[in-house]
């Protein structure tokens, strides 16, 4: 599996407005909405808030990787955000996030989905790439800095 086959481009953000953890959810969740819009926003929140309040997604080097499952959904989807500022995302490390990846998978799908977590953070633990997605000037940009490194797996 490649990031680019869950990842639309149009699902890159790459400056959030967040300034919050509910915010960055919420705006992650609009840009998937572009892509599949028959999904329910309100629905999926829950989903996202209540995968939140059982530990954050934050998983430390300014990186969450907030996922959910959810109902009415044939295949993965991927949605990504960046603020330059970092918002708190109560991350391990007690650190802001700077690179958000929103991973939504159908009801029942573990072992792909857990694959795909696996592959972002595999990605995302080179601090090269890393630092790369934090200064990449646009979405093609992004979208490039992506594609490069998922071939390179």
């Amino acid at each position: 599996m490649k990031i680019l086959d869950i990842l639309p481009k149009e699902a890159i953000i790459p400056e959030l407005g967040a300034t919050t953890k509910r915010q960055v959810l919420e705006e992650l969740t609009d840009a998937l909405l572009k892509c599949k819009p028959h999904l329910d926003r309100h629905r999926l929140l829950e989903v996202l808030l209540e995968r939140e309040r059982l530990g954050s997604t934050g998983i430390g080097d300014g990186i969450a990787i907030p996922h959910g499952k959810i109902e009415d959904l044939d295949q993965l989807i991927l949605s990504f955000g960046r603020s330059s500022a970092g918002i708190d995302f109560e991350s391990m490390d007690g650190k802001p996030a700077h690179i958000f990846f929103l991973l939504v998978a159908p009801e029942n799908c573990a072992g792909i989905h857990l694959r795909a977590l696996a592959k972002i953070a595999r990605l995302l633990n080179n601090s090269g790439v890393r630092k790369r997605l934090q200064t990449a000037a646009s979405r093609d940009e992004i979208y490039a800095i992506i594609r490069q490194e998922d071939d390179a797996f």
